[in-house]
């Protein structure tokens, strides 16, 4: 049985900023590394691993990644509650994000081309290691960035 986000006015509960940023520094540190293993079949097999959590977090939501996982169980008792909840909806857009770097990079290392898997995994690590230390999240402001969008072009179009 899958659970879903309790609403609030219409938009999802919110989720702890902090997970997030932890899931961010964690998938840095193993997007690092499959850049120092360069092109490889071990680079390869580890950004597939980092493809498919940001699989499970465009699926199910950052809050239930194996990273979110970690941080509840491990970090979260040491910090305390959040005095913050952010909507979950733009970490969720920016897992996909990853996933679509990620993903490019795991096809064409399938395909023979292993020299895209440190190229994907040096493109996300920089946003991966942007949202971990300063809490810069390019695909939450690609999300801010669509949504501001689409009113105005729907709006546009009515009056046509």
């Amino acid at each position: 049985m899958t659970q879903t986000t309790p609403e609030r006015h219409g938009r999802p509960a919110g989720i702890d900023a902090r997970g997030p940023r932890f899931g961010a520094g964690v998938t840095a540190v193993l997007l690092a590394v499959v850049v120092l293993l360069g092109a490889s079949t071990a680079g390869l097999v580890l950004l597939t691993v980092v493809a498919v959590s940001f699989l499970l977090g465009t699926l199910t939501g950052p809050h239930r990644t194996w990273q979110a996982w970690v941080f509840r169980r491990f970090v979260r008792p040491r910090v305390g509650p959040p005095t913050d909840l952010e909507d979950p909806r733009p970490p969720r857009f920016a897992q996909g994000v990853g996933l679509v770097v990620t993903g490019v990079g795991v096809v064409l290392g399938l395909a023979g081309v292993l020299a895209a898997v440190p190229w994907a995994a040096a493109v996300a690590f920089v946003a991966a290691a942007l949202n971990a230390t300063l809490g810069l999240c390019l695909g939450c402001e690609m999300y801010l960035l669509l949504r501001r969008l689409r009113p105005a072009s729907a709006g546009q179009q009515a009056g046509q």
